[in-house]
């Protein structure tokens, strides 16, 4: 019996399949949004994630100003001065703090001069935090040594800023020559892969930035609970910000990198929400077109209809055949809307690979195929099921006689 509702239903969407394709197209768009803009957030989810999970546990980050309005402290350049790292690294259980103060200078390659971004960290100390708690990887090379007047530089800076540089090449900062040891793997974002690290005592001299970072990134000792030193560093900041230099109130932010991770999970979260949100639009759309076309069909079938409950067709019967012709409109827009949602993902992963402003990837499991399938037909039998009803509660009397 299964069979024969999916035949009569193939039998109706083929005599009437203009029809049949302009309802089903509604569908489409609102699987093909789910499909694309949830591979596509689940993929920028997990590359985020990745990163941060990279970063060990025992890492603390501090910033000045306020975390939740980073935008303006980066624009007013606010920064944390060296009689703030040196109360950082007195605080109890803190093992590293590593600085990266960032610039822009004119870098000079085979008589080729570019506006680059540089940054200082400590070759001694920061190089092993980098490689054991964050995860930083050289794709060639290897990481420069103190002492050697050496840089490394940023995933693109081979590929766009210079192209051609290679390891054991030299490069000039303001008159001051330096050898690339090595190049970096992606980092995930175009600024960061486009930068330059120096040792930060050469980068002090060369920029005459003598203090000040951007960020502090603090390790912490083995066995120290990262609530503790947390709460000792906001006291040393509160006692050097406030009590020496008489500040209203300390203007800056500690935050552990488990607790980063779980910020940008819970905002990715609410954007994969929103996300399902905007798309479900469309659907419920999509199914007030296929609501639409079923009431049409139940008009224009109401003596076949009749014929069928005077040779005993129960109403059951009656609403299955309506309920699975709107089933498999919804389910086959659900497979169109699948198949574009996962190219257009799938293009816009081979675009950034190409042209890497920042680093992205398409997502697409099969749970959320499945969702989508799923969904889709289920959207269908629910804008069917009042149609359904509808030519169900017909009497075969007045059906026979509809004209």
């Amino acid at each position: 019996m299964i069979k024969e509702y999916f035949r009569i239903a193939f039998r109706n969407m083929k005599v009437r399949s203009l029809r049949s394709w302009l309802t089903i197209l509604g569908i489409v768009i609102g699987i093909f949004l789910i499909t694309s803009l949830m591979s596509l957030s689940e993929g920028l989810k997990n590359s985020v994630m990745a990163e941060l999970q990279m970063m060990g546990g025992n890492l603390i980050m501090v910033m000045p100003g306020d975390m939740n309005d980073m935008f303006t402290n980066f624009i007013g350049g606010m920064q944390l001065e060296n009689r703030d790292i040196r109360a950082i690294e007195k605080v109890r259980g803190v093992d590293l703090v590593l600085e990266m103060p960032l610039e822009a200078e004119i870098v000079r390659y085979n008589n080729e001069s570019k506006t680059s971004l540089i940054y200082g960290i400590s070759y001694d100390s920061g190089i092993q935090l980098l490689k054991e708690d964050m995860g930083w990887e050289t794709v060639d090379g290897r990481f420069p040594y103190s002492g050697r007047r050496e840089v490394m530089v940023g995933n693109l800076v081979p590929k766009d800023i210079f192209p051609g540089i290679e390891v054991g090449d030299e490069i000039s900062v303001k008159g001051k020559k330096f050898v690339v040891s090595g190049v970096l793997r992606s980092l995930g974002n175009r600024q960061d892969d486009s930068t330059i690290a120096l040792d930060i005592n050469d980068f002090r001299d060369i920029t005459g930035q003598r203090e000040g970072t951007p960020m502090a990134v603090v390790r912490i000792v083995d066995g120290y609970e990262v609530g503790f030193v947390e709460e000792g560093i906001r006291y040393a900041l509160e006692e050097t910000r406030v009590r020496e230099r008489g500040e209203d109130a300390p203007s800056f932010s500690v935050v552990s990198s488990d607790a980063v991770a779980d910020m940008v999970g819970n905002i990715m979260g609410i954007l994969q929400a929103v996300v399902i949100a905007f798309a479900s639009i469309a659907i419920v759309v999509g199914g007030i077109g296929i609501t639409n076309t079923m009431y049409t069909s139940v008009r224009e079938r109401t003596k076949e209809i009749g014929i069928l409950k005077a040779v005993g067709a129960k109403k059951k019967h009656i609403t299955s055949i309506f309920l699975v012709e709107s089933g498999v409109i919804g389910f086959i827009g659900g497979v169109g809307g699948v198949v574009l949602g996962i190219l257009l993902a799938k293009s816009i992963e081979m675009f950034f690979q190409i042209h890497p402003v920042f680093f992205i990837e398409a997502h697409v499991s099969f749970s959320l195929m499945f969702f989508a399938l799923g969904f889709s037909f289920l959207v269908g039998c629910i804008s069917g099921f009042f149609p359904s009803r509808s030519a169900a509660k017909m009497e075969p009397v007045d059906a026979l006689r509809y004209e």
